[in-house]
């Protein structure tokens, strides 16, 4: 099968053809029919957050499942699937507690080659997905049935940018209803929990994004305002549309430590600072303790919008089939896989929201 893989950090994705190993105890192999790009992929790409290379990236995809291994009780072959990088073991003391997104498990497939080259070296399957390729293998935990209403394009934004923004209102923070919001960075993710905040009926519902082509995209999305900080006093127009009280809630959707920063400036007395968008590893901010203490206000961290897949997506493809959630909209190209560095050099100049690649499985 062919895949894109990254050879060297912060070079161009060549297109090869690998080996993909069939799938283990608990395993599933999917026929993909499109994977989206991610900021965090690019990331990984560009040496952010490390890693060994070669890698094959990409994680927010869906597809059909065209195997499994011994053990799988959760899914079965002919299956409409999205995949994700969220990976539980089901039994831990996490996942147990209702937490199967942070689950820490090693499983034993781990150990295993499940990608090389023609040559026979391994390569590392990205995000323990591996999604710029025509097949992926991945635990029976990463996928979950899709109807036939949702279009596979529209389905694997579900995997990680949607549950990642939107989750983070609504099962991270639990955004009570008539609460003040803020998203900072109006990209894929701070767009879906702009919709998150839309849903759970908060006012007002602020957007923050240098862009002013995010913005219009914010306020189509559900958004009350629209602030470019290159343009505005941020932190005067939030106490302005706020009367003076600051936001009860502020998502920082960017991967950026001056956007924390800001978005501590923005919060209200008693108000919390939700940390969606992922920096690179090192990245630090400068905190007023005593401050924080005073105010009573509160730092979360929300990691894939603390989604339980098989209670979420459900609901989320729901929400889409009412037209309640905007899926197709977010999606600005689509693309073959040989046309990768083209579409993932579009979402670096900002020209994006979500580019995905297509794949010509049937």
């Amino acid at each position: 099968m062919k895949a894109a893989i990254c050879r060297e950090f912060g070079a161009p994705l060549v297109i090869e053809t690998v080996k993909l190993a069939k799938p283990a105890a608990g395993e599933v192999q999917v026929k993909l029919a499109a994977c989206a790009i991610c900021h965090s992929d690019i990331t990984f790409m560009d040496g952010g957050w490390g890693g060994q290379l070669p890698q094959v990236f990409g994680h927010e995809a869906a597809g059909t499942i065209i195997a499994v291994g011994s053990g799988v009780n959760q899914a079965k072959v002919g299956d409409r699937v999205l995949v994700t990088l969220i990976r539980s073991c089901g039994h831990c003391s996490t996942c147990e507690s209702g937490e199967p997104y942070l689950c820490p498990t090693q499983f034993s497939s781990d150990n295993q080659v499940s990608l090389s080259d023609a040559s026979d070296n391994m390569i590392v399957k990205g995000l323990k997905t591996g999604g710029f390729a025509e097949e992926v293998v991945v635990d029976q935990s990463q996928v979950v049935t899709i109807p036939d209403t949702i279009p596979m394009d529209a389905a694997s934004l579900l995997s990680c940018g949607v549950v990642t923004g939107l989750g983070a209102v609504t099962n991270t923070a639990k955004v009570p209803l008539g609460s003040s919001v803020v998203i900072i960075g109006c990209g894929g993710v701070g767009l879906n929990s702009i919709q998150g905040a839309l849903l759970v009926g908060a006012n007002p519902i602020i957007a923050v994004d240098l862009i002013d082509k995010k913005l219009e995209a914010a306020l189509d999305f559900g958004a009350t305002h629209s602030i470019n900080p290159k343009t505005q006093d941020t932190t005067a127009e939030v106490l302005n549309i706020t009367n003076g009280s600051g936001a009860d809630f502020v998502f920082v959707a960017a991967g950026s430590p001056k956007a924390f920063e800001q978005g501590l400036e923005l919060l209200s007395a008693s108000g919390t600072l939700v940390i969606v968008g992922m920096p690179p590893t090192g990245d630090t901010i400068n905190l007023e303790v005593g401050n924080i203490a005073a105010a009573g206000q509160r730092i979360l961290g929300s990691k894939m919008g603390s989604t339980r897949l098989r209670v979420d997506i459900p609901k989320l493809v729901a929400l889409y089939e009412q037209g309640r959630l905007k899926l197709d909209e977010l999606i600005t190209g689509r693309y073959q896989l040989h046309q990768i560095n083209e579409a993932i050099e579009e979402v670096k100049a900002d020209k994006a929201l979500r580019n995905v690649i297509i794949f010509d499985n049937p």
